[in-house]
């Protein structure tokens, strides 16, 4: 195994010089980017960082959405010894600047003037930091360069001088800073060497038979491991190209135009998947209805006789030529071998949801600190509602309280300038404390139960889940999210979001005139709707799981109003501080 991500890189440029390394969308075209060119550009940008004074003991803040010059910079900063730190695009100037001073960021490479504006509203405050690069457009002000200006610099560092800088990094250095999303206070910065990334890169390679002939496709934040593991690196390991989505907003038409191989959606992309596809549904006439119907329970069954390694039905194959060939063909996923969800639990209804659909997803479980994925599902190896297998060479086990211990080659190297939380992480014995609940079945496949920290332990003392009762909720169609509440408490009650692209079709079935999200949460009809089927979900809950009361919420939770990660978690303390009068209502 390669030492370090240079020689990775290094030797997947030789090999694969004039293939496609990446593809980006220009006008209706692809436009493709060579191994060599990505490899030039990323010396020349690497020599003008080191002109305006990255390497060894700084950081370099890094803000966009997924495009090539997010990739050539990142790799660029690691090769002068510096560290790139990235920036979600929902960060405000506050969060900016904390990041960026946190990391020593002598330089901030951000996409366009809107994220350009959020560093200079805190640059007085950030006196190490030298110049702000453009991705796009042209730069105005003092300091603040374009990406041709940053690359036309490099004239003042020489070839020889980050060859030197390469060959002095070693594998157990630390080479980029992943800061957490953050669901509680400032976001700590993980640690990640040339080894903790090169060993996962060739285990997810090695599991998923990744090869050069694949397709890929980029649009998660890259300032989140899972992401960078997923594109940026399975890539430079393989190399195999990456397709860089428009914007998330034309994710679907991107998806049919590049028909990925792999495929990594975070639960609310498969969640607004599954949305789609049933509000499609529902607009079919009835014998198009009953045949997907017919075809769905077919597609169910034979995906759980895969995973027993039984026969499947023997009308799958009509199915499939029916009705599944057909939802791949409109999702793009025609090539698709492998279709994983990460970054948090998802439902095991939405699992079941795709796997009615012959659409099988492979949850992974993982953590930054991990190094993205630390368990992993394969086609072969599966189980609905389990996060998979340990990564081979890897070790895990459960605490006696019920964490999810783990140790290997994959665990971080510690948190940046915090040595009092490393040591509450990991123990002197090398094993990271997941903070995750977990348990393993009998065949070794890892179920998540709940955050440690998130679990609700009821004024009764009963031991609650809320992602679990979370994702029972947010099968009601009329629901798009769901916030279980109840710790300390009697009896638990939730805040659920109305689905905006539902809404209409909800209402209609309801009775009810709300034609917007606002509308339906002060509809009494739309109301009582959903509360029938509030009761339905209680049906299938333990007593002192049942939802006892809720209420709707007129718009839904977003990175932008504070209530949500950029990853798509949940930020509890934030929603229980905004909605702290409602959520006691429903006490009262």
């Amino acid at each position: 195994m390669p030492d370090t991500v240079f020689e990775v890189f290094e030797a997947t440029a030789r090999t694969h010089a004039d293939r496609p390394a990446m593809r980006r969308k220009r006008g209706s075209s692809w436009e493709p980017i060579t191994w060599s060119e990505y490899r030039n550009a990323v010396r020349q940008a690497a020599r003008g960082l080191a002109a305006l004074g990255a390497g060894p003991g700084t950081g370099v803040a890094i803000m966009g959405f997924a495009r090539p010059e997010w990739y050539i910079a990142n790799t660029a900063v690691m090769m002068t010894g510096g560290l790139p730190a990235g920036v979600y695009t929902t960060n405000t100037p506050e969060q900016c600047h904390y990041i960026a001073d946190h990391a020593e960021a002598v330089v901030a490479i951000v996409e366009n003037r809107e994220y350009l504006q959020r560093f200079l509203a805190v640059r007085d405050r950030l006196p190490r930091l030298q110049a702000i690069v453009l991705m796009e457009g042209e730069p105005s002000g003092e300091g603040v360069l374009s990406w041709a200006q940053l690359l036309e610099g490099g004239s003042a560092t020489s070839e020889e001088e980050i060859d030197r800088r390469i060959a002095a990094a070693r594998p157990d250095d630390t080479c980029t800073l992943i800061y957490t999303s953050g669901t509680t206070g400032d976001p700590k910065a993980v640690m990640l060497t040339h080894r903790n990334i090169s060993w996962i890169a060739e285990k997810t390679v090695e599991l998923l038979d990744v090869t050069a002939d694949d397709r890929l496709i980029s649009y998660l934040p890259l300032s989140h491991i899972a992401e960078q593991i997923a594109s940026l690196y399975i890539s430079m390991a393989t190399g195999a190209c990456v397709h860089f989505a428009e914007s998330i907003d034309k994710l679907g038409e991107n998806l049919q135009e590049v028909k990925p191989h792999v495929f990594l959606g975070v639960p609310r992309v498969w969640e607004k998947i599954q949305a789609g596809i049933e509000a499609a549904g529902a607009q079919n006439p009835p014998l198009k209805k009953k045949i997907a119907a017919w075809a769905r329970k077919t597609g169910l069954a034979g995906g759980y006789a895969d995973q027993k390694g039984q026969p499947r039905p023997w009308l799958y194959s009509l199915a499939h030529r029916l009705v599944f060939s057909k939802v791949r063909e409109k999702l793009g996923m025609t090539a698709t071998r492998f279709a994983v969800a990460s970054a948090a639990p998802l439902a095991v209804e939405t699992q079941e949801f795709f796997l009615s659909l012959g659409i099988p997803i492979l949850d992974i479980w993982g953590m930054s600190e991990l190094t993205g994925p630390a368990t992993i599902s394969l086609p072969s190896a599966y189980r609905t509602g389990r996060a998979g297998r340990p990564m081979p060479g890897s070790e895990m086990k459960i605490a006696n309280d019920g964490e999810l211990l783990v140790r290997g080659p994959h665990v971080f190297k510690g948190y940046y300038k915090n040595e009092a939380v490393t040591r509450e992480t990991i123990d002197p014995e090398g094993w990271l404390h997941s903070g995750d609940v977990a348990e393993f079945d009998d065949e070794g496949f890892l179920r998540i139960t709940d955050r440690k920290k998130e679990l609700i332990i009821t004024a009764g003392g009963k031991n609650i889940a809320p992602q679990f009762l979370e994702g029972k909720l947010k099968q009601i169609a009329a629901i798009s999210q769901a916030v279980a509440i109840g710790d300390r408490r009697p009896y638990v009650v939730a805040l659920l979001a109305v689905d905006p692209t539902r809404v209409t079709e909800e209402a209609e079935k309801a009775g009810s005139p709300a034609q917007t999200t606002d509308e339906a949460a002060r509809c009494p009809a739309f109301r009582a709707w959903v509360e029938k089927q509030v009761e339905e979900t209680n049906r299938g809950l333990a007593r002192y799981e049942q939802i006892k009361k809720f209420a709707l919420l007129p718009n839904e939770l977003t990175t932008d109003g504070g209530e949500l990660t950029p990853t798509m978690k949940l930020k509890r303390r934030v929603i229980h501080e905004k909605f702290g009068e409602l959520i006691e209502s429903l006490y009262s």
